[in-house]
């Protein structure tokens, strides 16, 4: 028997079983999807070990998965010359009336409601979409998150239930008695969320900067250079540009790429940046494009891309989502002028905020004089770990990263 463990390394402090996605007796093929596992970060699928006949479930669905436990068991058959399948060095076969009674029926895995995500069920269910009939971008043709969205965006949504008609778990509020409402547990996303914010401002006093910056040069950058990137099948986004900025800010202020530790600040070499990406109403993944600061324009385009198409897919794998020493939010693409404050993700001791976009009337000393023109503006806002860095420290960071957008050049 060939053992299907919980892989060591995952993201978060705890994963469980979601879906098998292969029923005892099924055949399976060398790293074909065999088990989902979903921690509070990501939602991962852990592959068929060897090929053979899937003989034992030992987790099965919602059993905690500790790294390194044993998920089932997969018996390494071969295929004799007479067709039928024959373990390697297994005993023979039992007598007819020895054998064991054969499993019940196993629920048809074909069936793709069998095989959806968690997110991609709540998103289902949330938007009345019948699953199938979607045709599921996946692996193997499963249905992804995106796909959903697709299918709501092209208005294939199941129509609402009439108005009179409330949830089946409506009752009158324990907290406010008198009006409706009806419960919703939490995702295990959304808890960690929780968590994870309330533990970083109950640790580190947060202390928001907030500058302005004109975006006309890295927008006449990109109208220039984003037709020649898409034929490369590279996306620039304005991202790829805060993100090169933000390494090169690093320089003057090493300390904001950093982590407090009780005797000592640790001063990372790496530029690792998070990007927070939004997941819908299940709340936010941030995965980390590594090494930022050996990468030119095209390669951070690049790597952002891969990175984002993985979390909207729900394909991030554990590795995606850590290392990081610095964290970008920006915010202002679903439409907020600034953000404050904007939380730490702890340990890293500084996060980024990017507002929204807008055309502005500034003034601008043109040939000595005064003028006042319309340019491309943003608020800009740095959030540290005042136990890190001070005011200078952060202006200092800021100053430059406003002037490496502002003066990028034209070529």
């Amino acid at each position: 028997m060939i053992d299907v463990i919980v892989p060591f390394e995952q993201e978060g402090t705890k994963a469980v079983v979601r879906a098998w996605l292969k029923q005892v007796g099924d055949r399976v093929e060398v790293d074909e999807p065999l088990v989902e596992l979903e921690t509070d970060k990501v939602a991962m699928e852990v592959p068929a070990s060897a090929a053979g006949i899937l003989r034992e479930i030992l987790l099965d669905k919602d059993a905690d998965a500790i790294p390194g436990a044993i998920l089932g068991r997969i018996d390494p058959v071969l295929e004799r010359s007479d067709g039928a399948a024959d373990a390697e060095g297994a005993p023979p076969p039992p007598a007819p009336e020895e054998a064991a009674a054969p499993p019940p029926p196993a629920a048809d895995v074909r069936n793709p409601e069998l095989r959806l995500s968690p997110a991609v069920k709540r998103a289902c269910l949330q938007h009345g979409v019948d699953p199938t009939s979607i045709a599921g971008t996946g692996r193997g043709g499963r249905v992804t998150r995106s796909d959903v969205d697709k299918a709501v965006a092209q208005g294939r949504a199941a129509p609402a239930a009439p108005a009179t008609a409330a949830p089946a778990s409506a009752a009158l509020s324990r907290a406010n008695p008198g009006i409706r409402s009806h419960d919703v547990p939490h995702d295990r996303m959304r808890l960690k969320i929780a968590e994870n914010m309330l533990a970083s401002v109950s640790q580190a006093p947060h202390v928001t900067a907030v500058f302005e910056a004109d975006f006309s040069a890295i927008t006449a950058h990109r109208e220039r250079h984003k037709a020649d990137f898409a034929k490369r099948g590279v996306k620039l986004t304005y991202s790829a540009y805060f993100i090169a900025a933000a390494a090169e800010a690093m320089k003057v202020a090493p300390a904001i790429n950093s982590r407090w530790h009780a005797d000592r600040l640790e001063l990372f070499d790496d530029v690792n940046i998070g990007i927070g990406t939004a997941l819908g109403d299940k709340g936010l993944i941030v995965p980390v494009l590594r090494q930022v600061q050996t990468l030119s324009l095209e390669g951070i385009a690049a790597g952002l891309d891969a990175l984002i198409e993985k979390a909207r897919a729900e394909k991030l794998t554990a590795a995606d989502v850590s290392g990081g020493t610095f964290t970008i939010s920006n915010h202002g693409v679903s439409g907020s002028l600034f953000a404050s404050p904007i939380i730490i993700a702890q340990p890293q001791s500084a996060i980024l905020g990017i507002g929204k976009l807008e055309k502005r009337v500034v003034v601008r000393e043109v040939g000595g004089q005064d003028a006042i023109l319309i340019r491309p503006m943003a608020y800009v806002s740095l959030t540290i770990d005042h136990r890190v860095v001070d005011g200078h420290q952060t202006n200092g960071w800021l100053s430059r990263f406003v002037e490496v957008l502002e003066t990028w050049p034209g070529d």
